[in-house]
């Protein structure tokens, strides 16, 4: 056998044990008559030793020759350590070579593979099999395991049921672009990778199977972030006979266990928010409430003078920053050139002083005294210390403006804790969205979630105003999960098409398949799918996906390592009876 032990369980009960051990070499320190060699495996390092009294001189050059990443393997007794290191478990012991063998030599790495390395994200990218070697990489993907199985082990003792669906499926609009794969045997005809497994999970209920879930790969042609990739990964749950209380509390629990177990995180309640309230307090629809600065709304007190900027927008609106009394004017004038960028978009922020004696001091003072600056105090929460920040415009643009604000603000005061964790439910979507572009109403979740119960008919007259059966899990201001009650009849379904502009053709065409097993007893059911990606993320203390992926894309959705995507040659293309046409 190659090993006898891993390279993190040797301590002092084994003195005096001979041992074989295997992996990499981390780093050696030759000091000419004494050789010490770090051993690497994934369960940590182990101290050799090679000295020239009790080493052969042609393994004691051998020792002398190894270099960084040599995969080898060696025979020895456990010795107690003279110089011994308490920052690892096996630091009370080496090993005593008595045997040397070079399994593989290896170049030298392009970075170094320690916890601190001087490889840049690209660099790493490209070799991401020496990158994950490092402890950040491979600890994030042991914890990701850690997180999958808990999963699974929670779900399956729920009752859920395991099931499989396709990935070569049928191309259907789900709101991003599919990623579409040719069919050799069916000419000019093309299967798309799933968005999600929506329709089959649904089909899954009409079957019987009234509790399923899924760890399963997704797919979306969309522009990339750090939180996003083309290819992700959902926990995908559905549920028959419920309502969606019962779905509520199924996955509240589901995220309560993986707290406790995970992160030893105890968490009682999950609050609860209507999606107008998240929108008008803090801007968007995944808050983070672990810190406040929410939203004072300033129309009426801000809008009776004459200063023009306030009086021709649609809405104002402020927040108290806590202590930003102590903000210099450069550092002011640094948050309104930030609120200027591009990815933010403002004009422009308007700003007032709370000062410790009660008064206020502003940028506007020309147009507003006292009286009118402590109202808006008063409306905001601000306290004498803090800074009030003010934006106007279109209210959908400000409130997106003002959010990006609160967080860069939440951010530089350390606000943003990530050994703190603040669930919430988001509630009651709208059910549809208008598009300037197309000029129709879009699914704001997709076809088949269910309207609110009875707001069926303000589908006919108010479209806009139907609030979704819908909700979404947020976690320190992220979307960890999202889901809906479902459409399970085929008449409501048909009317859902009528409004997404969809004629009984393009419907039949698209959907037909799920239409039909509405006829043949469909039970009510909904579910959620959680983003395992990010939810790893931000349970291991990070907001970026990246790194808890064993081998990501970069943010042009390319594979750096094996260089993907990349070109197919004429005899594929033939095969495929495709002509590429390349301008």
């Amino acid at each position: 056998m190659y090993r006898s032990h891993n390279c993190g369980e040797l301590n002092a009960s084994h003195i005096n044990t001979e041992v074989t051990l295997a992996g990499w070499v981390q780093k050696s320190r030759d000091k000419g008559f004494i050789v010490w060699v770090d051993l690497r495996d994934r369960y940590g390092i182990t101290q050799l030793v090679f000295d020239e009294e009790r080493t052969s001189k042609d393994m004691m050059e051998q020792a002398q020759n190894l270099g960084r990443e040599f995969v080898i393997q060696v025979k020895g007794t456990v010795i107690e350590r003279a110089s011994k290191n308490p920052n690892i478990p096996t630091g009370d012991i080496e090993i005593l070579v008595s045997e040397l063998n070079i399994l593989n030599e290896a170049k030298l790495p392009p970075f170094t593979i320690e916890d601190k390395t001087d490889g840049g994200e690209d660099l790493r990218m490209k070799y991401r099999y020496l990158d994950i070697r490092r402890n950040p990489v491979k600890n994030n993907l042991i914890f990701r395991h850690k997180v999958t199985q808990e999963v699974r082990n929670y779900l399956s003792r729920e009752g859920f049921i395991e099931v499989e669906t396709p990935y070569l499926i049928k191309s259907t609009p789900e709101g991003a672009r599919d990623f579409v794969v040719p069919s050799r045997m069916n000419e000019g005809q093309f299967y798309a990778l799933p968005q999600s497994p929506q329709t089959f999970k649904q089909l899954l209920m009409v079957g019987g199977m009234d509790k399923y879930f899924q760890i399963v790969k997704c797919f979306r042609d969309e522009d990339l972030r750090a939180d996003r990739q083309p290819e992700f990964t959902q926990i995908d749950c559905e549920m028959a006979f419920i309502d969606q209380e019962d779905i509520l509390n199924a996955f509240e629990g589901l995220t309560r266990h993986l707290l406790k177990e995970v992160k030893g995180v105890d968490i009682d309640k999950f609050p609860r928010m209507q999606y107008d309230d998240a929108m008008r307090l803090y801007g968007n629809d995944k808050p983070d409430i672990r810190f406040g600065m929410q939203f004072g709304e300033l129309n009426a007190v801000a809008q009776h003078k004459d200063f023009g900027v306030f009086n021709s927008a649609e809405l104002v609106v402020g927040i108290a920053v806590p202590g930003g009394n102590a903000y210099t004017r450069k550092e002011i004038d640094k948050l309104i050139d930030w609120v200027k960028r591009p990815q933010v978009g403002a004009l422009g922020m308007v700003y007032c002083r709370c000062n410790d004696d009660g008064t206020y001091k502003s940028s506007v003072d020309k147009f507003y005294d006292q009286e009118d600056l402590a109202k808006w105090a008063e409306i905001t929460g601000a306290k004498a210390g803090d800074l009030i920040c003010v934006l106007s415009g279109d209210t959908n643009k400000v409130r997106a403006q003002l959010s990006a604000l609160r967080m860069e603000l939440a951010e530089r005061l350390d606000l943003r804790k990530p050994d703190q964790f603040a669930p919430l439910w988001v509630m009651d979507f709208p059910l549809l969205e208008w598009d300037e572009d197309t000029e129709r109403y879009h699914a704001m979740h997709h076809p088949f979630t269910s309207p609110k119960p009875g707001q069926l008919e303000l589908l006919k007259t108010d479209p806009g105003a139907v609030k979704a059966n819908a909700y979404d899990l947020v976690l320190n201001g992220n979307e960890i999960g999202g889901g809906s009650i479902r459409i399970h009849d085929k008449e409501t379904q048909s009317l859902m098409f009528d409004y997404l502009g969809f004629t009984p053709e393009e419907a039949k065409a698209q959907f037909g398949f799920l239409m039909d097993a509405f006829q043949y007893g469909a039970p009510p059911h909904g579910g959620l799918a959680f983003g395992l990606d990010r939810l790893v993320s931000i349970l291991g203390g990070q907001e970026t996906i990246r790194d808890f992926i064993a081998f990501p894309k970069n943010n042009a959705g390319r594979d750096v390592m094996i260089d993907a995507p990349a070109p197919i040659d004429d005899t594929q293309l033939t095969e495929l009876n495709l002509k590429l046409n390349l301008k």
